[in-house]
């Protein structure tokens, strides 16, 4: 996949693109050090051998800039940012894969674009639920690497999945100069906002016409399935929802094939 950037309100962006095929835009989650590799690594290179990629870094993450004005946390922004990436992808139908906030993100998108037919949501948010313990403890800024590793040992259901390249690609994005004191301000308390910020309403889901499939870790602990994906698919009726077995929020990572899988059955012949 090649790294590219374009600039959107001022903003530059990053975005990976790769492969040939039915176009899919794909949207990371938000938290310490992540990036569209971080969230997506391993599922990457598979999905650009079947379809073509657009793989974007939200404001604020990766190799994207930094939100410029506040509030730095801004749903609102970043559903613009896709949808003018969106309006650079070939002409046509096109997917949406998001993780957690991106997938609530990915949602808005085709609740307001009807070129989005297919949506892929893993472990994604949308819905109004109290912030949970871990979610709220992701969200704080790391004391060091191992107050990292311990945060981050909430997000998978086993420690076997958190490897050690995982925590010094994160580490490595907390420690950009000025970016602790960013990521501070970005999510500072309280932090309820941000999960209501993400909720969608029942005007944009009632313009959602595209096919949903929302995959979800069962042990997911910052966006359990039972707050989230299943109150969204009632909602829904076109959503089909898979729940993992032993697996927790880092879902591209801890069930690749699966993941995989179900990206190619929705994706395949569109």
């Amino acid at each position: 996949m090649d790294s590219k950037h374009t600039t959107f309100d001022g903003h530059k962006v990053h975005y990976w693109e790769g492969g040939a095929g039915f176009p899919i835009l794909m949207l990371h989650g938000v938290g310490p050090g992540t990036s569209i590799v971080g969230n997506f690594g391993p599922v990457l290179e598979p999905l650009a051998k079947r379809y073509h990629v657009f793989a974007m870094d939200l404001i604020g993450f990766g190799g994207s800039d930094r939100n410029k004005t506040e509030p730095f946390f801004n749903v609102d922004l970043w559903v613009r940012q896709a949808l003018a990436l969106l309006d650079t992808m070939p002409a046509g139908p096109v997917g949406v894969i998001g993780h957690s906030m991106g997938g609530a993100i990915a949602l808005k998108i085709a609740a307001r674009s009807e070129r989005v037919t297919k949506v892929m949501t893993s472990c994604g948010v949308g819905t109004p639920y109290p912030i949970t313990e871990a979610l709220n403890r992701f969200w704080s800024v790391p004391k060091d690497r191992e107050d990292l590793r311990k945060t981050m040992g909430r997000m998978v259901y086993s420690a076997a999945a958190l490897t050690d390249d995982m925590i010094d690609d994160r580490w490595k994005g907390l420690t950009q100069p000025g970016y602790p004191e960013y990521f501070a301000e970005l999510f500072a308390e309280p932090r309820q906002r941000f999960i209501d910020a993400a909720v969608l309403g029942d005007d944009e889901i009632a313009r959602i016409k595209a096919q949903v499939v929302m995959v979800h870790g069962r042990d997911d602990q910052p966006c359990p399935p039972d707050l989230t994906s299943m109150v969204l698919a009632k909602k829904l009726p076109q959503a089909d929802v898979h729940l993992l077995g032993r697996c927790g929020h880092n879902l591209p990572r801890e069930r690749t094939a699966a993941f995989l899988q179900d990206a190619n059955t929705l994706f395949d012949g569109a």
